[in-house]
């Protein structure tokens, strides 16, 4: 309040001295200069006149933020062709003419209605005009003037930002540049010192300093340690007036971070580390964890772990963890108590990323050691092995050893230990083992051919602690014995041409064997002893486990032998020497000139006529068809009314008078079979006729054969004389005798059903000259009294 209470005296004084030693404004020069060009032209010419001085003005300065309770004096604006009578009119136009600047018409007195502020206008560009208030016209031509509005110091310095952060690596040297800060000051800076900015320090001293002019903050203590401090907040002061007494000021805060250096070494915080480890942890366990401290931060905390030396150094091994920075200690390879109890490692830890430039403060790495003491666990039984392979011949005997298998426990007790089977891998139960010392034997026989490997499995258990077991793959290998012949490897379809010539192959076959010898298969071909040699065919053994067959004659003839059978002796070369007979089938068939197949049989013929498979069945269906009609059109005739076998008025029963059923045929298998008139002894017993249904069945009795040394003749006439001479045999029966007419009888057919048919009567004389074995007949058919009349 002080600094304002002043100030407008030192304004008014600075104002006054400023008009005296400042030129005077643009009409007063011109007015000078046209009052030196007169008296030039009264010395040297009288051709000029003397121009008269129109406008006057005194004063052209006005300073801003006046506090006064009047109207602030501008100007005034005269000229000599105002007699103060009133006559003249003063009229003032431009930059805030009326508003901000009123002037006096009469008197031409200019002053300003408000406060100014120089910050938002410097100057102002205004107009004058003097007018005749009787007549309308300017006395002077109008003129431009311009109001300048004097600066005081009425703003402070004020900071482009007001928080600034900033940083600067820790144990920098004093003077380090850490950042600049710029202050502004919205008054005049040609005018005075009001805007003479003057930067100092507040705040963060002794550590931090600032350059006065530039604003420029630099560290002022050497060596400062993130460590201990790594934030700072400076204040910095900005004052105008070239930093006296009396000028403004303004402030800004700067936050300055010191970052980090690796000037620190990795510091372990013990010197002594102890771990236990179980002996059965398996190998990647991890069994404990180090850790070296540094203070730093980042990558240049980072840092590696190395095992330097000890007597652990090949069990052991330690692992940088990159997240926690910590060194961890893992098991390299199996623990044994009973081998070794406590291991002894010496780590070091280092920085990974030093900086040279604090080499001098000493080796940037720590050494801890690390003591791992192993605890003793009941193990399972260890076998000598990983895997075990037995051999064995096929045709080894049952309950024969064929392998061992060991194991023992690791442990100090050293306990007992019993060997099993895994009957999950051997569900047959083809081998068992010794309990006491894991011999393998076999239970059952073995066939290579079968099963070639056998996949078990050995489970080797502590008797005292059943629950420590161990188990071990064992792959048996079955291992071939030549216990299988060779026989034919397909079946082969052979035949031979008609018209084939001697030594044409018509044949090559191979053969197989189940059997795998070592040295690999080798076949030999040749004819059985009991045909040594063959007159139809050859057998040629190619030596390549192959054998051919070749013709000896020239020309087949299927009429004659349709199908000839080759035995084959084949047989190995292993030991023991294996062989079979395979027996060869070559038909006989008819075929071109080249040599191709055409037919060998009926069914061949039929395919040869070009008839494919699907006409084939159709004809087969058609046939079955016809026959289906057949059958049924024979029953519908059987269901007509049968006609008495006897036509008669006195039914006389004891000869045949009317003849008209020739029976059913040779498929009346029934009511006639003539195969038992040539062989008696294949009759069958007790069968009924089906020709005739009589009217009551009667029970035929059984008679003593009498087939031996007879012939047919001898047979019908006893079988008649027995049939006559039983009362209850039917007289039918006699019918079917007569159907037998020998070997050589030279009658035509018996039949009667022509005869019925007939217009006119037959004449049956001629039976009398048919011998003796007709005179029956010729007396029923030939005398005139006949049964026809």
């Amino acid at each position: 309040m002080r600094t304002y209470h002043c100030l407008p005296l030192f304004i008014w004084t600075y104002m006054f001295h400023t008009i005296d030693t400042n030129p005077l404004p643009e009409n007063a020069n011109n007015y000078l200069q046209s009052k030196r060009i007169v008296d030039l032209t009264k010395d040297e010419s009288k051709m000029l006149r003397r121009t008269k001085r129109g406008w006057m003005w005194n004063q052209f300065f006005l300073l801003e933020e006046y506090t006064g309770t009047d109207t602030q004096y501008v100007g005034k604006l005269h000229t000599d062709q105002d007699k103060g009578d009133g006559n003249l009119k003063y009229i003032l136009t431009g930059d805030g003419a009326g508003s901000l600047f009123i002037i006096d018409e009469n008197t031409g007195d200019i002053h300003a209605a408000k406060k100014l502020d120089r910050e938002e206008k410097s100057l102002y560009i205004l107009r004058a005009k003097a007018i005749d208030r009787k007549t309308g016209r300017q006395v002077e031509p109008e003129s431009e003037f311009i109001i300048k509005i004097h600066d005081i110091n009425d703003n402070e310095p004020k900071f482009t930002k007001e928080l600034y952060t900033a940083s600067v690596p820790e144990m920098s040297g004093v003077g380090t540049s850490v950042i600049q800060v710029t202050a502004t000051d919205a008054d005049d800076s040609n005018y005075g010192n009001s805007a003479k900015v003057v930067y100092s320090i507040l705040q963060g001293q002794p550590y931090f300093s600032v350059d006065p002019e530039s604003g420029i903050i630099r560290t002022a203590l050497p060596d400062m340690s993130r460590e201990n401090r790594e934030q700072y907040q400076v204040v910095i002061q900005a004052k105008d007036m070239g930093g006296q007494m009396g000028g403004l000021s303004g402030t800004a805060t700067v936050n300055i971070t010191l970052t980090d250096v690796n000037n620190n070494p990795p510091r372990f915080p013990q010197s002594t580390y102890q771990f236990t480890s179980p002996e059965s942890v398996p190998l990647g366990t991890h069994i404990g964890r180090i850790k070296a401290n540094d203070p730093d931060m980042g990558e240049n905390a980072e840092m590696e772990y190395s095992i330097a030396e000890g007597d652990g150094a090949d069990m052991f091994e330690v692992i940088t963890d990159k997240d926690t920075q910590e060194g961890v200690i893992t098991v390299k390879q199996n623990l044994d108590f009973e081998n070794k109890m406590l291991y002894s490692l010496r780590v070091d830890a280092i920085n990974t990323h030093p900086d040279k430039r604090f080499s001098h403060l000493g080796p940037f790495k720590d050494t801890a050691m690390v003591k791992v003491s192993v605890e003793d666990i009941d193990e399972p039984p260890v076998f000598s092995k990983f895997s075990y392979l037995i051999e064995v011949d096929e045709d080894v005997k049952e309950g024969s050893i064929i392998g061992q298998v060991t194991a023992y426990d690791p442990d100090a007790m050293n306990n007992l230990i019993k060997y099993t089977v895994d009957r999950h891998t051997d569900m047959d139960r083809v081998f068992s083992i010794h309990s006491e010392n894991g011999s393998i034997f076999t239970l059952k026989p073995l066939d290579r051919e079968s099963y070639p490997w056998h996949n078990i499995t050995i489970t080797a258990t502590e008797i005292n602690n059943p629950k420590q077991s161990s188990h071990i793959p064992v792959f048996i290998r079955i291992l071939d014995i030549n216990d299988h012949a060779p026989e034919f490897a397909t079946y082969y379809e052979t035949f031979v041409c008609e018209n084939a010539k001697p030594g044409q192959l018509i044949q090559t076959v191979s053969v197989m064997d189940k059997d795998d010898p070592p040295r690999g298969h080798k076949f030999f071909f040749e004819s059985v002893p009991e045909f040594p040699l063959n007159p139809n065919f050859t057998i040629v053994d190619n030596k390549d486990n192959t054998a051919g067959v070749l013709t000896r004659k020239d020309g087949y003839s299927r009429n004659k032998m349709s199908t000839y059978l080759l035995p084959i002796l084949i047989f190995d070369n292993d030991y023991p020497i294996q062989s079979s007979t395979g027996t060869l089938t070559i038909r006989v068939c008819a075929c071109d000139s080249q040599g191709n197949m055409q037919s060998c049989n009926a069914e061949a013929l039929i395919l040869s006529a070009g008839l494919s498979t699907g006409a084939l069945i159709a004809i087969l269906l058609c046939v079955i068809i016809l026959l289906i009609l057949v059958v049924l059109f024979a029953a519908l005739k059987r269901q007509k009314k049968k006609e008495p076998l006897i036509i008669s008025k006195d039914d006389v029963r004891d000869n045949i008078v009317t003849y008209n059923d020739e029976g059913g045929g040779e498929e009346d298998t029934q009511a006639f079979d003539i195969g038992t008139l040539r062989n008696p002894e294949a009759r069958e017993d007790s069968k009924l006729r089906r020709d005739v249904m009589p009217e009551t069945i009667f029970q035929i009795r059984r008679t003593v054969p009498l087939w031996e040394n007879i012939d047919v003749q001898d047979f019908i006439h006893r079988r008649l004389k027995e049939n006559d001479s039983d009362p209850s045999a039917p007289p039918y029966d006699s019918l079917a005798t007569y159907a037998y007419e020998g070997n050589d009888s030279i009658a035509e057919s018996l039949s009667s059903l022509e005869s019925l048919t007939a217009d006119c009567n037959q004449d049956y004389d001629y039976l009398s000259d048919w011998g003796p074995r007709f005179k029956k007949l010729a007396d029923m058919y030939g005398g005139d009294d006949s049964d026809r009349d």
